[in-house]
């Protein structure tokens, strides 16, 4: 029986960084996550795309993991991204996160160098192999340009026990996943616009970015998925899109932040090569939040 990671509403969490030092400003990251748990989030993914892991060095991206699991001291579940393109430092960072607490793993196929289906088998199997926690493979090619298929997710399975599940952004891969998987896999939406058609295929949550800032919203439309609500889920899941939509307008997670920032919980800005949205689409996305009935800091 492979372990359950979580199900219901995970967040993909931002990394906060002080406006001066451009440092982690871990007094806001703690302010965070109490602020998630409150709303009852179902699991915190650190480190991630969203986290604006591609610009963390290697010690600053586990102190983070370390830090989180601290403050969390196992109310949920931590799980940490610590996938790369290069296989031999995913396993090594994976190894990290895992010393450093985290209860489960995130891995991103591979970017740029990308590599072919049986090289993902090798890849991640190397990564998942060097650990016992339980690791959720991330499949999100628009980002990687690479598209990991549901037969190679099962391939991984087969071989690896603590492979359990997948954060897919490719709807139409989520029935061949629990086909060739024999119903073993956890699916979670990687897209907060296709949460509610993706659970109602059998998916167990979501691993959202709109939960940064609405998340007792998406805790409550991912449970009353998986309380077989599905007409109040829809409801919400079809509410929900405007807002969706501006926090998507320009590169992630640029909005998301400037969104906190409305909000008043003073997150930072991106690390370059990230940079401050456009006008027009601030001015779209406040109007977003507002329509949505999020407090918004003028």
């Amino acid at each position: 029986m492979r372990r359950k990671v979580f199900e219901g509403s995970g967040v993909a969490l931002v990394t906060p960084f002080d406006r001066q030092t451009g440092r982690v400003n871990f007094e806001k990251l703690d302010e965070l996550v109490d602020f998630q748990i409150s709303q009852g989030t179902d699991a915190l993914v650190v480190t991630a795309t969203t986290g604006e892991n591609p610009t963390m060095p290697t010690e600053e991206h586990i102190s983070v993991v370390a830090h989180v699991v601290k403050h969390v001291n196992g109310c949920i579940p931590v799980i940490a991204g610590s996938g790369s393109n290069d296989t031999l430092f995913g396993v090594d960072q994976s190894k990290r996160a895992e010393a450093a607490g985290a209860d489960a793993l995130m891995l991103v196929t591979p970017y740029y160098n990308k590599t072919t289906q049986r090289g993902l088998v090798e890849h991640f199997g190397a990564i998942a192999a060097g650990v016992d926690v339980p690791v959720i493979l991330y499949n999100v090619p628009s980002r990687t340009g690479m598209d990991m298929k549901p037969e190679t997710m099962a391939r991984l399975m087969d071989r690896h026990e603590n492979i359990v599940g997948v954060k897919e952004c490719v709807l139409e891969h989520v029935v061949e996943h629990f086909y060739y998987s024999g119903g073993e896999i956890q699916v979670f939406s990687g897209e907060d616009a296709q949460v509610v058609p993706l659970m109602s295929l059998g998916g167990k949550g979501v691993i959202s970015v709109l939960a940064n800032i609405a998340p007792k919203q998406v805790r409550d439309m991912t449970h009353a998925c998986l309380e077989g609500r599905w007409e109040e889920a829809a409801r919400m899941q079809i509410r929900a899109l405007p807002l969706i939509q501006a926090l998507f307008c320009e590169t992630s997670p640029a909005p998301v932040k400037e969104a906190l920032n409305r909000m008043g919980m003073d997150v930072g800005k991106c690390r370059l090569p990230l940079v401050d949205m456009e006008e027009a689409n601030v001015a779209r996305l406040v109007q977003a939040m507002k329509d949505f009935g999020l407090p918004v800091k003028e």
